[in-house]
């Protein structure tokens, strides 16, 4: 039985943190601000996956209440996600994903993060996808004031 779940975060960009985005440190004047790492991208993917599970999402699991989660890697949360679902007798499929940012670019680390999520989550990298776009500078996204990320993730029941 094939399994599909949406996520989407967003996070806003605030100077004095480091901006981490799909596992990978991205050099910036800003990072997102946030309980954990703030990653947006493992955000969106980690919910997508929890509900293709039929799970609760990523703020059940890792609250923003418990101290033992604060400015923790997002890279542990989509382990712990994949470990889930493989109890739950879930394989993950493959994973499309959207960053939506007016700046920085990250065409340069498309790689590296699909081989850190892809480690993370026990999967080949080749089945993660990921775009980016900007929101053609609407709304707080078009303004540089934050990052936002969507994500669809299919799996599949095998036991």
């Amino acid at each position: 039985m094939s399994r599909v779940g949406i996520g989407y975060d967003v996070h806003p960009l605030v100077p004095g943190r480091k901006l981490f985005l799909g596992g990978v440190e991205i050099p910036y004047d800003r990072g997102l601000d946030g309980h954990s790492d703030a990653d947006v991208l493992i955000h969106a993917i980690a919910d997508a996956i929890l509900g293709a599970i039929g799970s609760l999402d990523i703020g059940h699991h890792f609250p923003n209440s418990d101290e033992r989660w604060r400015g923790v890697r997002s890279t542990v949360f989509l382990t712990e996600i994949a470990r889930i679902a493989k109890e739950k007798g879930f394989v993950i499929e493959n994973i499309d994903s959207s960053l939506i940012s007016e700046a920085p670019k990250i065409g340069p680390f498309l790689a590296q993060m699909r081989e850190a999520m892809g480690t993370a989550l026990g999967i080949e990298a080749e089945r993660i996808g990921i775009k980016a776009t900007t929101n053609e500078r609407l709304g707080f996204v078009g303004r540089g004031e934050g990052i936002a990320a969507m994500a669809v993730a299919s799996l599949t029941k095998v036991s």
